[in-house]
């Protein structure tokens, strides 16, 4: 089979995705006679109650004379108040991954002592296998990285002795690889598809133990390795703000999923990369910068409301952009008021902005911030509360950095393995039943006919 009949789709195909779809379709209001919480979420949006965490906490509202009451959001790290950790390193002019990683895994956050023997053992864990690079990265380089990235931790198991070992002890050193790994594996392949389908210089520049993980990001990024302070610190931040949003986010449930059937630890990140990839969870804040420069092109006057408020409103009636009826970067599952991440990351953001000169672009950014609720409440019935979430500026913040749009999921990624391997190990720790949930078959019975009779 050459390569692209690999990929046609026949019209047999066509055919036969059509009866599949027919197959497939349920009444809607099934769902509702049998009471299925449809996404795992009730009427109201809330989700199911499907595990106990000690890891993180996503706070939405609270409970006044007996209903609840939205509320600013809040995050928490292991009962720590994302605010402050992001205040505690940001003041102390340190960086905080490294730091806030430690506190995710191990439920303290570390002394001086702790935190150089854990920078010093990922940084040791920061190297591939010998050839890795050659034989697995350059080879059929795909277009999506993060494709990339799953096939590169699937085959990882290869090179690994104790891959099947699920005891604790291992799962955490497979775990420290991952964690230090990700932005090797990622922007290696980001550098070989670039080169092979691009034809843009290859370059493969070699980590520095002493720097951190935002710095190390940059410095085998960039062709001539070079950032400033500030891009590595909002870098930094922005990893922690990724790094962990409770256990019920779909590609951190998926973690959960795969780790009760006690699957390795290769086979169940690489499915959390899966979730992670899907446009729904991962890939918002690429829609937000591709929303936002079709705006810019569209509007004439990016001070002007009324305009821009214009531009809004024909983004939900599906008259703009890419017609969804969407205004990306607004709106939560589960925040209403604010969404906590957003506004720590704003004032960063601020300041990049003035440092690259896009004073004028962070402008839009905060009007549209303000206007979009207003749109939205005046076009749509709204159940909660709609505010800005962490993609709205996570994009615009990797723009500015020029990271290449193909990075930007991957970077979530890079965050996210943290909590992922937080999440990895809690599950194993209790060592709790397989996850298997419920689905109600409605199909009636049928009779089978042989095939001359059908």
């Amino acid at each position: 089979m050459d390569h692209n009949s690999f990929s046609d789709v026949t019209p047999d195909i066509v055919r036969l995705a059509n009866l599949s779809k027919e197959a497939g379709v349920i009444e809607q209001e099934l769902f509702t006679k049998y009471e299925v919480k449809r996404g795992l979420r009730d009427l109201n949006g809330k989700g199911v109650l499907a595990g106990l965490t000690n890891i993180s906490d996503v706070r939405a509202s609270k409970m006044v004379k007996g209903e609840s009451v939205p509320i600013h959001g809040e995050l928490y790290y292991r009962g720590y108040n994302v605010k402050d950790l992001v205040k505690g390193f940001t003041d102390e002019d340190r960086f905080g991954f490294e730091e806030v990683a430690y506190l995710l895994l191990f439920d303290d956050l570390p002394d001086d002592r702790e935190l150089k023997l854990f920078n010093t053992m990922l940084a040791h864990y920061r190297s591939l296998p010998t050839s890795f690079v050659r034989d697995i990265i350059m080879k059929a380089p795909s277009k999506d990285m993060m494709n990339t990235l799953a096939r590169s931790v699937l085959t990882l198991y290869s090179y690994d002795d104790r891959a099947d070992d699920v005891s604790l002890p291992n799962v955490l050193r497979q775990c420290l690889q991952l964690i230090s790994l990700f932005p090797l594996l990622s922007i290696y392949g980001y550098q070989a598809y670039s080169h092979y389908h691009d034809g843009k210089s290859l370059f493969i520049h070699q980590p520095d133990p002493t720097l951190s993980t935002a710095e190390n990001i940059l410095k085998i990024l960039r062709p001539d390795s070079q950032y400033t302070p500030l891009e590595a610190r909002i870098l930094d931040v922005a990893l922690v703000l990724h790094m962990e949003h409770g256990g019920g986010n779909n590609s951190t449930f998926t973690t959960h999923v795969v780790s009760s059937s006690l699957s390795d630890t290769y086979s169940v990140i690489a499915a959390s990369i899966g979730s992670l990839k899907g446009p729904r969870h991962g890939g918002a804040n690429i829609k937000v910068v591709r929303m936002f420069e079709d705006m810019k092109r569209e509007v004439v006057d990016w001070a002007d409301e009324e305009e821009v408020s214009d531009y809004l409103a024909r983004l939900l009636h599906k008259d703009a952009f890419d017609h969804a009826g969407l205004i990306y970067g607004v709106g939560h599952a589960v925040y209403s008021k604010s969404d906590p991440r957003a506004q720590v990351f704003k004032s960063f953001v601020e300041k990049l902005a003035v440092e690259k000169g896009l004073e004028k672009e962070f402008a839009l950014y905060s009007l549209v911030e303000r206007l979009a609720p207003e749109v939205i409440a005046k076009e749509r019935q709204i159940y909660k509360g709609v505010s800005i979430n962490v993609d709205f500026y996570s994009g615009f913040v990797y723009k500015m950095l020029d990271l290449p749009e193909e990075l930007y999921t991957p970077i979530f990624a890079m965050a996210r393995i943290v909590g992922w391997s937080a999440h990895r190990m809690e599950e194993l720790a209790n060592n709790g039943k397989i996850i298997r949930p419920a689905y109600k078959p409605i199909h009636d019975d049928m009779e089978y006919k042989p095939l001359d009779k059908r």
